[in-house]
């Protein structure tokens, strides 16, 4: 059952997205325990990695050049993309913390299950989150009117928690289990990771649903702003490394894509202004439909390989 769901995931991850929006009450019960989710999912995806090789990348600088654009870049792109468009200043406001947010913790898991190694997709990870602060802070100044704080003690939890803590468990347990028993154990832990994902876009859906039974029209406006910003995250991650690598052209993509921001929202709070969780809400079915669409895509910039292999 576990391998067939699995194998699957990119499907079943658009199911969970609609199954939380037809069951907003579920889905509000869920968001709680998306912390304690998160650590396992992380706790999980790190014990197959080598950890020397994870913070040699960490010292790399093109992990932190995409981390630059990952947050920053990007911040510029959209927000300049959303005042010509003359969106309010909640709007530019939720748009900027958006950018600002580093890649969403279960992105390795992600990116593991369409067929993709997910070290690099870590590395980028935990840059983009380390960054975060920094650049949400300087967007705060910009796009928030009103005097405003960073709870950056539950930040520094949440790094020591979910991150800190992972990475120094899973060195230990490298070094002190035998690598065939520990690569077994992980061939079943990595089945069990991506159908913890399928709890993100079930949970995080919520605050749009509730949009959606104020306002058809509304709910309309915000999805197609958050499939805009999902679009754009994902191609401008794509060209930028298209011609470095390909498979590394879809690791940055899917890495653009996917944001963090429950983790934004716990630092940020209600200076993120209104419109940020429906934004927050709205962004899950574009974000959890991407995996489906890099598996197809996979495929096809795969194919001229093979022709030219048989060839």
């Amino acid at each position: 059952m576990l391998s067939l769901l699995a194998k699957h995931s990119s499907i079943f991850l658009i199911i969970a997205a609609v199954a939380g929006f037809i069951f907003p009450q579920a889905s509000a019960a869920l968001f709680p325990y998306l912390p304690y989710v998160l650590f396992c999912l992380m706790l999980f995806t790190l014990l197959g990695m080598q950890q020397k090789v994870l913070v040699g990348l960490l010292a790399k600088a093109w992990v932190w050049g995409y981390a630059f654009l990952h947050a920053a870049v990007l911040t510029l792109i959209s927000c300049t993309i959303a005042s010509l468009l003359d969106a309010s200043s909640s709007m530019l406001l939720a748009i900027s913390a958006v950018t600002a947010t580093g890649s969403l913790f279960a992105t390795p898991a992600i990116v593991r299950s369409v067929g993709l190694a997910p070290l690099e997709a870590m590395a980028m990870t935990i840059a983009t989150t380390l960054l975060m602060p920094v650049v949400l802070y300087i967007n705060l100044m910009l796009f928030q009117e009103n005097a405003f704080s960073l709870d950056l003690v539950s930040y520094l939890q949440r790094l020591l928690i979910f991150i800190v803590g992972p990475m120094m468990f899973s060195a230990l347990v490298y070094n002190l289990v035998p690598h065939d028993t520990l690569h077994r154990i992980h061939s079943k832990l990595s089945q069990v990771t991506i159908i913890l994902v399928f709890s993100f876009p079930f949970g995080l859906i919520g605050p749009f649903r509730s949009i959606f039974d104020d306002s058809l029209l509304s709910a309309i406006n915000y999805f197609l702003i958050g499939l805009a910003l999902c679009a754009l995250f994902f191609v401008a991650g794509f060209l930028v490394y298209w011609r470095t690598d390909k498979n590394m052209a879809l690791i940055a993509a899917i890495t653009s894509a996917n944001r963090n921001v429950l983790l934004t929202y716990t630092v940020a709070g209600s200076y993120l202004g209104p419109d940020f969780l429906i934004i927050m809400g709205a962004l899950q079915l574009p974000t959890y439909t991407l995996p489906l669409f890099v598996r197809w895509l996979n495929g096809k910039l795969c194919e001229p390989q093979t022709e030219e292999s048989s060839a």
